[in-house]
């Protein structure tokens, strides 16, 4: 278990701590003048000669003035915030404390863990439960004092599978709490970290200023839709290299190579499930303002656009892939009912031979004597007998 203590520069803890829940955006007007464009090289239809912008007046457009607003960081004189370690001892005096937020992380569940949780944080034993146990879904439970927040991340596996990487959070008014869920065994354990430690470079990169411990929540949730991106870019790398093999014909087993093809539309289908189950919880979280009216619930209608965009990217690329399916199968079906067609064609020009040869070669081939004239007649029938039956399948097309 890790207890860091997030010291935040004085301008941030002051308006930090005077109105934590007011805390609002500062936005930064930026005034765009009117901008003229004269064409060099430009005669409008009926422009009298010498005249080339037509009836002695300057062709011009003009740009309306726009006011842009954007976000901006408090200024905290350049300073960044002060990330320090602690032991678990002094989780109490840190809660206390006024001046910054207590950051606990969960790597692997074990008794201290259960005792931090249950008796310094007094969290809901369901609560705490859903962390020692694997969740299905992506889930936020809303407390009188604090949230409980289960997000999923994707991990490649063997052999297409997708393990499912979980992150619960425990978002307070000054602390946050971090647990890492149950692994699968196959999954290598570093993966499990990989939000909290974009998280704590942020911090100690001065990138991330918090000024609530929602600030800290919406980093983890920036860095794991990060994830979900960069799992769709691999994905998408696949899905074009599939479709260029199926283009040019490349294809060597056809087996193997239908697999490789849905274990990519499982991989997208995930990530979609993912973006797609983790944008309702945020939009819950916004929908009832959670985080208050101004800032908190500004970056929670980020999260939810960043999973909705992640949601439309792995979609869009899954109905990529599975055209390029269809074009295979496609493909492969119309190779099959020609060799079909064609098969077809060989069994109904063979088919009357041997019905004719059954019937006559009981009659003209015998022990006795062996009856040329017949046998001259029965095989010449038989050749216009295939040879109309291949005149009249060329002309349909069959052969």
């Amino acid at each position: 278990m890790r207890v860091r203590f997030i010291l935040t520069p004085p301008v941030v803890d002051q308006q930090a701590t005077a109105e934590r829940e007011q805390h609002a955006v500062q936005y930064t007007p930026v005034q765009y003048t009117p901008v003229q464009y004269t064409p060099a090289h430009y005669t409008p239809a009926g422009a009298a000669a010498g005249d080339p912008v037509g009836a002695g007046h300057a062709a011009q457009w003009t740009v309306a003035p726009t006011t842009a607003t954007m976000p901006t960081r408090p200024d905290t004189g350049g300073r960044a915030a002060v990330v320090s370690d602690h032991s678990v001892d002094e989780l109490p005096a840190l809660l206390a404390r006024d001046d910054g937020l207590v950051w606990v992380d969960v790597p692997t569940w074990d008794d201290e863990a259960q005792q931090v949780l249950a008796e310094v944080f007094c969290f809901h034993p369901l609560a705490i439960q859903d962390c020692i146990a694997r969740n299905q879904v992506p889930k936020v439970h809303v407390y009188a004092a604090y949230l409980f927040l289960v997000l999923h991340a994707p991990e490649g596996g063997k052999d297409g599978h997708v393990h499912f990487i979980e992150l619960d959070q425990f978002v307070g008014p000054n602390y946050l709490v971090t647990v890492h869920g149950p692994i699968n065994a196959a999954a290598d354990p570093a993966v499990m970290t990989v939000e909290v430690e974009s998280l704590l470079h942020r911090l100690e990169a001065g990138r991330l200023i918090p000024a609530a411990s929602y600030d800290l929540s919406h980093a983890l949730a920036s860095a794991l839709s990060g994830r979900l991106r960069n799992f769709t870019a691999r994905l998408t790398q696949d899905v074009w290299r599939l479709e260029q093999r199926v283009t040019a014909g490349h294809l060597g087993d056809p087996e193997q190579f239908l697999e490789e093809m849905f274990r990519a539309r499982h991989g997208l289908l995930t990530v979609k499930t993912m973006a797609a189950l983790s944008r309702e919880v945020y939009a819950r979280m916004a929908k009832i303002h959670i985080f208050g009216h101004d800032r908190g619930q500004f970056l929670l209608e980020d999260t939810v656009d960043q999973f909705d965009r992640l949601r439309a990217m792995a979609d869009g690329q899954k109905d990529y892939l599975q055209g390029t399916i269809e074009f295979y199968q496609a493909r492969t079906n119309t190779k099959m009912t020609i060799a079909a067609e064609r098969l077809a064609v060989i069994a109904a020009v063979t088919l009357p031979i041997t019905a004719l040869s059954s019937i006559l070669g009981m009659n003209v081939i015998v022990n006795d004597e062996t009856h040329y004239g017949q046998l001259a007649v029965a095989l010449l029938i038989m050749i216009v007998m295939s040879t109309s039956l291949l005149i009249w399948a060329k002309r349909k097309g069959w052969w």
